[in-house]
């Protein structure tokens, strides 16, 4: 579990900053429907985002985030994983999340980032928008995943994500990277004890094996989860990270 259900992202919002946001439920290929929350600029042909959440799926951490994003241009939309066996209920902080967890395939999520994904390219002058994934811990190994997804990504950023370990139905991204159609963008806390350093070095190697292009950041003495308003020790670790995730969209858009 990455953030807890009142964390807010370290990022200070735009006063004045127009944007629109809205609820709404999604409907993936297979005919799932799935929360998800979009934060619209308006902004024609710009950067869109896809923010995939950790553990416990859709809550308003992720969703200020997509706000976040758009208040600099860019449409964003947070989603759930769970529509295939939670349903569309409002959850709170006692939500039981791991039973669904533990029912999510790889195929489901890679579903639902397409649903996202042709929600952001919809409207004129969206077809051919640049589109990015982002997500954090269980979001940050499954953003990295959707490089294989098929979804025409501009590039995948994770936190904190797992890059060697493979999970039930799910893939190790490092197994992956000989596939992975757009660049990587991951950073990483250097005190997170459930990635190593030899974690990085072997995904580092993968993707530098396969020529794709990759920038893998660890913030020393950072823990798992530090992207974190409250985490005021880090505060210079999460500036850093969400300037080094806009200058990777910037880049690649």
């Amino acid at each position: 579990m990455c953030f807890d259900h009142d964390a807010h992202p370290p990022i200070e919002p735009i006063t004045g900053a127009a944007f629109s946001s809205e609820k709404l439920v999604l409907t993936a290929a297979d005919g799932t429907e799935f929360l998800a929350y979009s934060a619209m600029a308006g902004v024609p042909g710009a950067p869109g985002i896809v923010v995939m959440p950790d553990v416990r799926g859709l809550f308003p951490f992720y969703e200020e985030l997509a706000d976040r994003f758009a208040e600099r241009g860019f449409d964003a939309v947070a989603i759930d994983y769970f529509g295939r066996t939670a349903g569309l209920d409002s959850r709170d902080a006692d939500f039981d999340f791991w039973p669904h967890v533990e029912q999510t395939t790889q195929a489901g999520i890679t579903a639902d980032v397409a649903a996202a994904a042709a929600r952001l390219r919809g409207g004129a002058g969206n077809e051919t928008r640049p589109v990015f994934t982002i997500g954090f811990c269980f979001g940050g190994s499954s953003s990295w995943l959707q490089a294989v997804g098929g979804h025409g990504l501009a590039g995948v950023i994770g936190f904190y994500g797992r890059p060697t370990s493979a999970w039930e139905d799910f893939s190790a991204p490092a197994d992956m990277a000989a596939d992975f159609e757009c660049p990587v963008l991951g950073l990483l806390g250097g005190a997170d004890e459930s990635i190593t350093p030899d974690d990085v070095a072997a995904f580092d190697d993968a993707l530098s094996a396969a020529g794709v292009a990759h920038e893998l950041h660890t913030y020393q003495g950072a823990p798992h989860s530090f992207f974190d308003r409250a985490a005021d020790e880090h505060a210079e670790a999460s500036a850093d990270a969400w300037e080094r995730v806009l200058r990777f969209i910037e880049a690649n858009r």
